[in-house]
């Protein structure tokens, strides 16, 4: 039983410090119904009831517009929400993208054909113009 309360007692002290923080940060103008003094002195004075009190109605509400706010679907409903097009989903993108890569695969395909007719004109004229030679091999009559 006294595990319970000293529970309890940790509950309502982080739940005060929480509450206690939360007012102290808020601006002054955004706290509801009292003062932040009046706040201040009822969480310190019953942690528990004045911690309750400050989150239902003192703590300030977000206001729709407000940048930094958090709102549950970011305000909008599921079908109208905004959503990013990733590349491979638009239409637009892909056509640019073969298109390039058309452009791109018909060069290289050009480069490496003229090569290749180069690298068989060389090979050409290499065995045209130079016939093949026998090889010698040095004599004892050479030296």
């Amino acid at each position: 039983m006294a595990r319970l309360y000293l529970l309890l007692f940790v509950a309502q002290i982080v739940l005060a410090a929480i509450a206690l923080i939360g007012c102290l940060s808020a601006e002054e103008g955004e706290i509801r119904a009292l003062p932040r003094i009046a706040w201040v002195l009822i969480i310190l004075f019953f942690p528990l009831l004045g911690s309750i009190a400050w989150f239902v109605a003192g703590r300030p509400v977000a206001a729709a517009g407000k940048p930094g706010a958090w709102r549950v679907g970011g305000a909008f409903p599921e079908h109208q929400r905004p959503r990013p097009l990733a590349p491979d989903d638009d239409p637009e993108f892909l056509r640019s993208v073969d298109a390039q890569r058309s452009t791109q695969d018909r060069e290289l395909f050009d480069r490496w054909e003229e090569d290749l007719r180069r690298r068989e004109e060389e090979l050409r004229r290499r065995d045209t113009d130079d016939p093949p030679q026998e090889e010698r091999r040095p004599d004892a009559s050479d030296a």
